[in-house]
């Protein structure tokens, strides 16, 4: 699996763009990520702050994490706007059947692959070798491009989940 997924970002954005990632319950299929595309071209031609368009940056990640991108240079996105991106996004859980909401569902790699595992399970998959704390984790909690670029896919051990597991 290729995790460079640097490259696909937007070298024109400052490092202090405003950041939100949006986990999938479930990888999307080619036809809902090409569907999804679209979708996505069409919020972003209308995402403004009150009339000023905001310079976004949309696009999935891994076929399962959809990644909001912001500008803030031109000024700030109002918390209006926030709503209507989150409003999308809520669109978008209906029309392909997904959850991108549940923060209980945690992402690592696993076998190559993107692997979900409920919060409530770590401590057994660790315990069962499943997890490790070189396992490579997805922080969606990262809120800006500096951070999305330096944080989002780290070893479990460099991230806040170290401090609640038993790593061994």
């Amino acid at each position: 699996m290729d995790v460079n997924y640097i490259q696909h970002i937007p070298v024109t954005f400052p490092e202090s763009s405003k950041v939100w990632i949006y986990q999938s319950s479930r990888k999307l299929t080619i036809s809902e990520a090409l569907e999804l595309e679209n979708d996505i071209q069409v919020f972003a031609a209308d995402w403004n702050t009150h009339g000023r368009a905001n310079s976004a940056y949309i696009n999935l990640f891994f076929g399962q994490f959809l990644v909001i991108m912001a500008d803030e240079t031109g000024g700030p996105i109002s918390g209006c706007s926030t709503d209507s991106s989150i409003r999308f996004v809520k669109q978008l859980e209906k029309k392909f059947g997904v959850q991108f909401f549940d923060r209980q569902l945690l992402a690592f790699i696993i076998k190559d692959q993107v692997q979900l595992l409920p919060m409530n399970q770590l401590d057994y998959a660790i315990s069962q070798g499943f997890l490790t704390k070189e396992t490579l984790y997805f922080n969606n909690l990262v809120a800006n491009k500096k951070d999305w670029t330096e944080k989002w896919l780290v070893p479990i051990k460099d991230s806040w989940l170290a401090s609640r597991l038993q790593l061994g």
